[in-house]
């Protein structure tokens, strides 16, 4: 893990590179702000988008600006979202990595329901494989604990892709410490991937699990701010103060918050998208950090 580097010229074109970095699962380093390709899809995560093409050239433009890690999974669209990946960035650029996740099944707009049954699972890795256009999967996320299929087997089917080579590394998604350890147990965890947001902080203990452990976090959700963007509250007089959007406070201060923050903020815009890379250039300072954090 690197901290955020001084600024310079290079920041302008490629603001991402002040996010600093972090390396997945130890190998794998990634600069900390990424992207989250769940919003080029169509309404409800639904379908395709009503501009592919501006889909298209948002994907291409994180590149530019200095995204390395993109986060998708097979259930946004579904499939829609790796299609798009594929047709933007293939062949991918030396050092994206992409990650993707499983467990998840759509039934319309909406509407998720876990599904961790080993052989489906597996099925949609293969399936994923072939879209994504890899020989293997950087970074393969369980995106649910299935409730309904013994938690061993799910982990235990995450471990046996790592094994056959198929996924380089496996990360967990919204999960607990008992169920972050269990997981441990059976096969090296190198990300979790909670909501986790100013407003909502509910994941705090998996976050310093994962600080003790070196584990990357991936906060879902990362620009909600609630209450505290009301005019005049916190992240209202911060924006004031640095000249920053509400979006860009609430990014900083998750870069701020833990070196092992990997936020993954998403759009379908472009202009969007320029200002969340942005945030990697807002600077905090710690009486900003402090109120921000209610603490």
């Amino acid at each position: 893990m690197t901290p955020p580097t001084t600024p310079g010229t290079a920041d302008t074109a490629r603001p991402v590179l002040r996010s600093g970095t972090f390396a997945i699962g130890g190998e794998r380093t990634v600069h900390r702000l990424g992207f989250g390709a769940m919003r080029i899809t169509g309404p409800g995560i639904w379908g395709p988008p009503a501009d592919p093409d501006e889909c298209v050239q948002v994907l291409r433009r994180a590149v530019e600006l200095g995204v390395d890690l993109i986060d998708t999974a097979d259930s946004y669209g579904p499939v829609v979202s790796e299609e798009l990946i594929h047709r933007a960035l293939h062949p991918y650029p030396e050092g994206l990595t992409i990650a993707t996740k499983a467990g998840l099944v759509r039934t319309g707009p909406d509407a998720w329901h876990p599904v961790g049954r080993p052989e489906y699972l597996r099925q949609q890795c293969e399936l994923s494989l072939r879209r994504l256009g890899v020989e293997a999967i950087d970074l393969f996320q369980l995106h649910r604990v299935d409730p309904q299929v013994p938690a061993a087997d799910q982990f235990g089917l995450l471990a046996d892709l790592r094994a056959e080579g198929k996924v380089r590394f496996v990360g967990l998604s919204e999960v607990d410490v008992p169920t972050l350890q269990a997981a441990r147990q059976i096969v090296p965890v190198a990300t979790v991937q909670n909501r986790y947001n100013l407003a909502d902080r509910a994941s705090e203990p998996v976050l310093d699990a994962c600080e003790r452990d070196g584990i990357g976090f991936i906060p879902w959700f990362p620009l909600a701010n609630g209450a505290l963007a009301r005019p005049g509250g916190p992240v209202d007089a911060v924006a004031s103060e640095t000249g920053a959007t509400a979006s860009q406070v609430a990014l900083a201060w998750l870069l701020r918050r833990s070196a092992v923050m990997l936020p993954i903020p998403g759009t379908s815009s472009v202009a969007h998208l320029q200002e969340n890379c942005t945030a990697a250039l807002v600077d905090l300072d710690d009486d900003q950090v402090r109120r921000l954090s209610g603490s």
